[in-house]
């Protein structure tokens, strides 16, 4: 079975969960039942799993069935204080709060990435995964940085991603965000943003 097939296997269940995610938005420093979610999953999965890194933080830690380097996967976990008024199924249940900025699909996207690569095990190294809180401007990345991140979990490298929820410009703030290792800045058009440089072989 090829890695599409194997992930379409549970696509209904990453869909589930990240339905739960949009209809229950945290604020930053406030996704206690976020990074609880995130946690028990990691941790049934057999994943290592540190909770707390940076307060509402996680991290899970997985070993590869071969020698290799350390590569980080991160993601948001926060949303934007915007009342949600698009009158879904699934909207926000949380007064004043939205995932607007698709971090309900960043998480979601990085807990798929996780249970397929334990499942399998079939990569070389380790993958560290970052849920980062607290991404829309109060400091999170610092705080998880402050709390030891890369001295408890080093890596080679880190790769992360920015969706585009809606094809258009985003609903939330508007503040620029430096896109590390891009050369550049990010304003919610991750697509015009300059390329990074190619990882040698």
């Amino acid at each position: 079975m090829n890695l599409i097939d194997r992930i379409e296997a549970y696509a209904d269940e990453l869909t589930a969960i990240r339905l739960d995610l949009h209809a229950h938005p945290e604020l930053g420093f406030e996704e206690v039942r976020t990074s609880g979610i995130v946690a028990k999953l990691l941790e049934s999965w057999g994943i290592e799993t540190h909770r707390a890194v940076g307060k509402t933080g996680v991290v899970g830690v997985l070993e590869g069935n071969r020698p290799g380097r350390t590569i980080g996967l991160r993601a948001d976990m926060d949303a934007l204080p915007i009342e949600e008024q698009t009158n879904l199924p699934y909207s926000s249940k949380n007064p004043g709060v939205m995932h607007a900025c698709g971090h309900d699909g960043h998480t979601t996207m990085l807990l798929g990435a996780a249970r397929y690569l334990a499942k399998t095990r079939d990569f070389a190294g380790k993958v560290v995964f970052i849920f980062q809180p607290a991404e829309e401007g109060l400091g999170g990345a610092r705080t998880m940085l402050a709390d030891g991140l890369f001295e408890r979990f080093p890596c080679d490298e880190v790769y992360g991603l920015h969706n585009w929820p809606g094809g258009g410009e985003k609903q939330g703030s508007d503040h620029h965000r430096r896109c590390h290792g891009g050369g550049g800045f990010l304003r919610h058009q991750g697509h015009r943003a300059p390329q990074p440089r190619r990882p040698a072989a």
